[in-house]
């Protein structure tokens, strides 16, 4: 069975699973520590800006979804949160390291070039050249029965193509190639003052409009039942 997750979800996963690795000796995450990181400025993008209410509800679902499990501190009343979505027997997804490395960072920063990943992903694990980055995103986007990551069309002008991960559901394409003509527009322009400014302003965008749909796909379950009534 395909894992669906909506973009809250795997961002929130994908901070735990990044955690995990990074910083072995405050994992699992609280609640605290994990809005923190959702929410860092780093490594994120869209970067958001997730009240502890949204974190708690995106939580409890993936607990009843077995992707999240709940665990009580020894000797502490808070509660502290650990993935399940990869390796372990009763997980549904088993990956390598270097797979979970690549799906972690599409998970955490969107589409990305192999060379992106390779400078990226080595916090997570080793990746000796572009090579194994390729590697690991051809085994991604050719496993059986469900891929994790597609490739994107080579946007025009472009030097490398970009790679998504697929468990929030397909790319808008349409979005993406939007996006790319404005980045080239603003690459026009003639002062490099300007072109760099108006860049600036094109990615705090685009990273408001992600961020607004990801808040917009969280409480759509919400009104889900209002539709059917």
């Amino acid at each position: 069975m395909k894992l669906q997750l909506t973009l809250l979800e795997a961002r929130v996963l994908g901070v735990l699973i990044e955690k995990e690795i990074t910083t072995p000796d405050q994992y699992p995450l609280s609640l605290n520590a994990l809005v923190n990181a959702c929410n860092q400025k780093t490594n994120r993008d869209p970067v958001m800006s997730l009240d502890e209410a949204t974190v708690q509800e995106t939580l409890d679902g993936l607990s009843k979804r077995h992707l999240v499990m709940e665990r009580g501190g020894f000797g502490s009343r808070v509660m502290k949160y650990r993935h399940r979505m990869c390796n372990g027997d009763h997980n549904p997804i088993q990956m390598t390291a270097q797979e979970v490395a690549v799906m972690a960072e599409l998970m955490l920063r969107g589409p990305q070039t192999p060379g992106e990943l390779r400078s990226r992903a080595q916090r997570l694990a080793s990746f000796t050249d572009l090579g194994d980055i390729e590697t690991t995103l051809e085994l991604l986007a050719t496993r059986e029965g469900s891929p994790y990551v597609v490739k994107l069309p080579k946007s025009p002008g472009a030097r490398e193509a970009r790679y998504c991960q697929l468990l929030t559901g397909e790319p808008d394409l349409e979005a993406l190639a939007a996006a790319h003509t404005l980045v080239v527009a603003a690459n026009a322009v003639d002062a490099p003052e300007a072109s760099a400014a108006v860049l600036e302003r094109i990615h705090t965008l685009e990273s408001q409009v992600r961020a607004l749909t990801a808040r917009l796909d969280a409480i759509a379950p919400l009104r889900a039942p209002d539709n059917e009534s």
